[in-house]
């Protein structure tokens, strides 16, 4: 075990090293003069100088060649130094903490209300298969699907805040803020966890060992429950743990329509900034919970099925 977590850290590691070199050249090969747009950002459209541009080419090293950029910034990373914005001169690292625990509580509070809806809706339509509730679960699974998650956010801000107000449209600090953000960014999850817990059960209530536990006169609850449901939930973990690092992703557009002040919202103020320090953390931060959840995936196998074991021999 401890030999397989090694193992995929330092695979985690080269992943993360790719996202941060990819990045950093896309944003060297954006068009326009990077350090005109730091000034601009800075100091403002008017009377903006060649000595003021040059000035900011040189303070910020953004005279040097790509490659000393990025060795400079790494080097400085591995240290857990992620430099100073481009924009506002204040330690990136400091914004990025700031930022974190709103990221963090949208993406569990989003995913924990996927959660309520897809598994009691995909034991229920797996359950009643070919009933009614199976195929209105199966028609509001799609639809979840297929809504966009920024058409979904103008429909829920038109409907409950625009119209009945009993939400606020944008904003942080209080439970009614979080509601419409979560459920923007749950809904699509919700729907592809409902699918497949349905597939999933569908396939184990045909087992066997199912068909003897209802001969030997246990509950149907306790089948599905007990016996259904904890089976069917091991390749659901995998499309779960996914789903959190595409929350992760989402939050990036939803966070934007609601002002969540999250790193979404952040990492979209500096694109439009043109903030590199900012950008490159950001992504940087995403990259690592996106690795670190896919590794936390694949341990909790172990705790669904302890014939799960990952030795030396494991890929």
């Amino acid at each position: 075990m401890v030999h397989y977590i090694l193992k995929r850290l330092g695979l985690l590691i080269i992943v993360v090293f790719g996202v941060t070199i990819a990045t950093f050249v896309l944003m060297n090969m954006a068009p326009g003069d990077q350090a005109e747009m730091v000034a601009m950002a800075r100091y403002g459209l008017e009377n903006l100088t060649a000595g003021e541009i040059e000035n900011i080419r040189i303070s910020e090293g953004l005279d040097a060649p790509v490659w000393v950029q990025y060795i400079h910034w790494l080097s400085h990373v591995s240290q857990g130094d992620f430099g100073y914005s481009l924009v506002t001169g204040g330690p990136v690292s400091q914004e990025i903490i700031a930022r974190i625990p709103a990221t963090l509580l949208l993406s569990i509070t989003s995913l924990g209300f996927s959660l309520v809806i897809a598994i009691p809706a995909g034991v229920v339509s797996a359950v009643k298969h070919n009933s009614f509730v199976d195929h209105a679960a199966r028609i509001g699974a799609m639809l979840g699907a297929s809504i966009p998650n920024f058409w979904l956010a103008l429909l829920l801000i038109l409907l409950f805040s625009v119209t009945w107000g009993w939400f606020p449209v944008f904003g942080y600090g209080t439970a009614s803020h979080i509601v419409l953000p979560a459920v923007t960014l749950g809904a699509g999850v919700a729907a592809i966890t409902t699918r497949l817990i349905r597939a999933s059960m569908l396939e184990v209530l045909k087992q066997d060992y199912i068909f003897s536990a209802r001969a030997h006169g246990i509950s149907e609850k306790s089948v599905i429950f007990r016996h259904a449901l904890k089976n069917a939930f091991i390749p659901v973990i995998t499309v779960i743990g996914m789903q959190l690092g595409h929350l992760l992703e989402g939050t990036v557009i939803v966070e934007s329509i609601f002002a969540w002040p999250g790193l979404g919202k952040l990492l979209v103020d500096s694109i439009y900034a043109r903030d590199y320090a900012v950008i490159q953390a950001c992504v940087l931060m995403f990259a690592v919970f996106f690795v670190l959840i896919n590794l936390l995936v694949d341990l909790l196998y172990i705790i669904l099925d302890p014939r799960i074991r990952y030795g030396r021999g494991a890929g």
